[in-house]
């Protein structure tokens, strides 16, 4: 190479280096303050879009648990109401058993049955004040056959999203709740008088079909407890397996966007001594063009 002064070419080469040294040292510094391999897409466009689809699937599955967790809570809400009917319809039961026999007079029958009546009241009471969020549980609303979310208010059964799309297979199921009033069991004056034998004890022969339809009663709303028990455990069982599949996702994400530290730490100090040596070097090739004046000095 000869010795000239208009283009000091040791100069360009190394300052060249020394920019592609010094962008490599800035890429390690920004991976090791934010921890991550693909800050940008110019990193690794691929690997930004694989990594942002799974980022949106590991919210959605970590919302989806979060709204199964919800089901579960609104299903103990209606199962907790539906323990108290159960009480209420034991001591319909009993009054029934006590109206049944002969032993009693009609003024007596009569206050049996005025408590009867109040405990049927009592059980379409809780039915229709049972609500979780607003939305009645035990009072017919979740008892369709058909759900429709089309409009503001959804009617008809329930529909529980947890998946993050939207297949019938993976993604969501329905919860039904039976209708628990006092009418919809059979019993007490609210019901149908020529279709529920449970609708009054006020006769002793009243009182003896009474207590065949409160025992229906009872399954019916035993049907319905144990519905709800098999849809919480299974519930459950969803919440653990949106948290596997989260986590398997997470540790995908985190293999694509995550930075090495050690390896990134090793690129650090190679491109820092890099930087520090053309540095060194850049200030040795500006001086050389010196060397040609002490030629024309001499």
């Amino acid at each position: 190479m000869s010795l000239v002064i208009n283009n000091n070419m040791m100069a360009a080469n190394t300052a060249r280096n020394l920019n592609a040294h010094y962008s490599n040292l800035a890429t390690s510094t920004q991976r090791l303050s934010t921890g991550l391999r693909v800050n940008s897409a110019a990193d690794d466009a691929a690997g930004l879009a694989i990594r942002e689809l799974q980022r949106a699937d590991i919210a959605a599955l970590h919302q989806g648990a979060r709204n199964a967790n919800d089901a579960i809570s609104m299903i103990q809400t209606a199962d907790g109401a539906m323990g108290v009917i159960d009480e209420k319809l034991i001591r319909l039961k009993e009054l029934a058993e006590q109206a049944a026999t002969g032993t009693y007079d009609s003024t007596q029958r009569l206050m049996i049955e005025s408590e009867y009546q109040a405990m049927a009241s009592e059980i379409t009471r809780i039915a229709n004040a049972t609500d979780f969020n607003g939305i009645h549980l035990l009072n017919g609303d979740l008892s369709g056959a058909e759900h429709n979310g089309s409009g503001m208010t959804s009617t008809g059964k329930m529909k529980i999203h947890f998946g993050s799309g939207n297949d019938s297979a993976e993604d969501y199921y329905y919860i039904t709740i039976g209708n628990c009033t006092a009418s919809a069991l059979g019993v007490g004056n609210q019901a149908d008088p020529d279709k529920a034998d449970g609708y009054t004890v006020s006769t002793q022969e009243a009182a003896q079909k009474a207590l065949n339809a409160i025992n229906e009663a009872i399954v019916s709303k035993d049907k319905i407890r144990a519905h709800l028990g098999a849809m919480q455990n299974r519930l459950e069982n969803t919440i653990t397996n949106l948290n596997v599949q989260a986590e398997n996702l997470q540790a995908a994400e985190s293999r694509i966007s995550d930075v090495d530290v050690a390896t990134e730490m090793t690129q650090f100090v190679r491109n820092q001594i890099l930087t520090q040596s053309a540095v060194a070097m850049l200030g040795q090739a500006n001086s050389l063009p010196q060397m040609a004046m002490q030629l024309i000095g001499g």
